[in-house]
């Protein structure tokens, strides 16, 4: 699942939200639609476009000229997300579900600013659109490399939502920026602006759409694992190693590896070991994998069995023992 926050798009979002709303009504435009595609905030399915530029250019009192109006959340189900959506509810049903989990996921922006009164997406000025394609820009590889043109229809599902929700409450009292990366450092601050954690926010994502929708999500799947892929410590990529390669031979581990990923990315284990102290006997097999014939491993695997066996050793295992070890291998 992927889902971005951005203050910026084809529009500056410190004036109106007219640009913007006229952008996202490209595919009813190109796709010259006698039913056009009408907008949702979970309290209308049947939203005009002007009606979206007016309610958001009108909740922006004492807004100063430098200060954002709206903001831009794409929601993009992944392609096995969206196969598992068709399987499951079918063509005809599969966007009317899109736009039950948009709302869950704006309540979940709501919970996030952790602000007296603003409880879910009923406390937001928020309006959401589905489209159905996405098209090749200049950026794309494909367009650069000749293959494709600009403007060009991306194949397979594109189904994805994208959300304007305005800076202000639905009372137009509250400012509520999802920008604001305080976290409580400043705890005056964080009380009159609102902590926002923009990664929490996509990983809650992520668990209402396996929690909404029975989605069974690979470890390779999460956030979580491409966030530490990219930025994590050494320490943490090797952890994240371990649970996945346990994860690839031991079903019954993969939900429970899943989870303990997250627990990964926040530093809750200071080491291998603690890590697997709290994971316990349901992923077994990662003793097992780490007892294999080295011939059934790479070298990559080979240096990893090699930092296992130094922490064993530095954790007061007998070094006869794991000698032993591998003369048996």
């Amino acid at each position: 699942m992927y889902i971005n926050i951005t203050d910026r798009k084809e529009a500056d979002n410190k004036g109106s939200s007219g640009a913007l709303v006229h952008y996202l009504e490209k595919e009813n435009r190109m796709e010259d639609k006698q039913e056009p595609e009408r907008w949702f905030n979970g309290q209308r399915n049947d939203i005009e476009a002007y009606e979206v530029r007016r309610a958001l250019d009108g909740n922006r009192a004492k807004l100063g000229n430098h200060e954002a109006k709206f903001f831009l959340i794409n929601i993009s189900p992944s392609q096995k997300e969206l196969a598992h959506l068709m399987e499951k509810y079918g063509k005809a049903s599969m966007k009317d579900q899109l736009k039950l989990y948009a709302e869950r996921v704006m309540d979940e922006y709501a919970k996030n600013f952790k602000r007296p009164g603003i409880n879910g997406h009923k406390d937001l000025m928020w309006f959401g659109k589905v489209e159905n394609h996405r098209y090749y820009t200049y950026k794309d590889k494909e367009v650069q490399d000749g293959l494709k043109k600009r403007g060009d229809k991306k194949t397979g599902n594109q189904m994805h939502i994208q959300v304007i929700v305005s800076r202000k409450d639905i009372t137009g009292k509250m400012k509520l920026s999802p920008m604001n990366t305080s976290k409580g450092r400043n705890a005056e601050h964080s009380k009159k602006m609102g902590q926002f954690d923009r990664m929490a926010f996509k990983q809650c994502g992520e668990k209402v759409f396996d929690s909404q929708f029975g989605f069974e999500r690979n470890l390779t799947d999460t956030l979580a694992y491409a966030n530490i892929r990219k930025n994590g410590t050494v320490a943490q990529r090797e952890q994240l190693h371990i649970l996945e390669r346990g994860a690839q031979v031991n079903d019954r581990s993969r939900v429970q590896s899943t989870d303990l990923v997250q627990g990964v990315a926040e530093g809750l284990f200071e080491n291998t070991s603690a890590m697997l102290e709290t994971v316990g006997s349901t992923l077994s097999a990662f003793l097992d994998i780490m007892t294999s014939p080295l011939e059934s491993v790479s070298s990559n695997d080979v240096d990893e069995t090699a930092i296992w066996r130094k922490k064993r050793k530095r954790h007061g295992q007998d070094e006869s023992q794991d000698q032993g070890m591998s003369q048996g291998r």
